[in-house]
């Protein structure tokens, strides 16, 4: 069955072309003209994807983003933005997008980002239901100190308690906890995480690491776990003997 695609756009041409493409590469898409609308759909039936332009009328994407996350929905969120500000990308990250593109954007970059999201959704999705692959390294318990992760089953504790992650926010983990003590720069965990490394982007990795220490850090301005290298980038603390 192909993947459920929700396009909030305002711009016809755009989501025209928007919607034109998707239906070419496979998937079936569903098109709004505002937020509200977009917010609407996910009531009666929730999407694989939503690609949620920045800047609507009604109701913009930063606030369906924060709506849907406000009410438990782990959708990869993908969001279009014509503003070229940091803030305006980082908030959007802040307030649960998974990844962002501003405009203008290439068919064939947003094409490949959107593989990327429904790839990491349905791996999430299989190792919830018990019907991902299994082998020896894939089923090996990853720990350091308190935090265990199990790749197979994609699941998260901390001191004895199961956390929710999002598809990303988990593959970022995973990555830091399989190379314990390695620095990484955020265009490496880009490349590595994420699948590109295109300049202007690496404030999602930066994103992606705050609600990475929001979740697992006592005080995340004073992380004990996922540290910061100064000039270099980031690692995960070696894990204690």
């Amino acid at each position: 069955m192909p993947a459920q695609i929700l396009v909030a756009e305002d711009q016809t041409d755009i989501r025209d072309l928007l919607v034109m493409n998707l239906q070419q590469a496979g998937y079936e898409v569903t098109a709004v003209a505002d937020g509200v609308a977009a917010l609407a759909s996910q009531n009666e039936l929730s999407s694989d994807l939503l690609i949620l332009d920045l800047m609507m009328p009604g109701m913009d994407g930063l606030e369906v983003c924060k709506a849907l996350r406000a009410r438990g929905r782990s959708t990869p969120i993908l969001m279009l933005t014509a503003k070229s500000t940091e803030l305006d990308r980082v908030l959007g990250l802040e307030l649960g997008a998974d990844d962002y593109l501003t405009k203008p954007f290439s068919l064939a970059e947003l094409l490949a980002r959107v593989k990327a999201l429904l790839r990491r959704a349905e791996m999430l999705r299989a190792a919830q239901s018990g019907s991902g692959a299994s082998g020896p390294t894939s089923a090996s318990t990853l720990r350091n100190g308190d935090l265990e992760i199990l790749p197979v089953k994609r699941q998260v504790r901390f001191r004895q308690k199961l956390l929710d992650f999002t598809a990303l926010e988990f593959d970022l983990l995973l990555y830091f906890a399989q190379h314990p003590g390695h620095v990484f720069s955020r265009g490496q965990l880009l490349n590595a995480v994420w699948g590109y490394t295109h300049d202007g982007y690496e404030h999602t990795v930066t994103t992606h690491i705050n609600r990475l220490r929001a979740k697992l850090e006592a005080d995340p301005m004073r992380p004990q776990l996922i540290l910061t290298v100064r000039g270099a980038g980031y690692k995960m603390r070696e894990a204690p003997p």
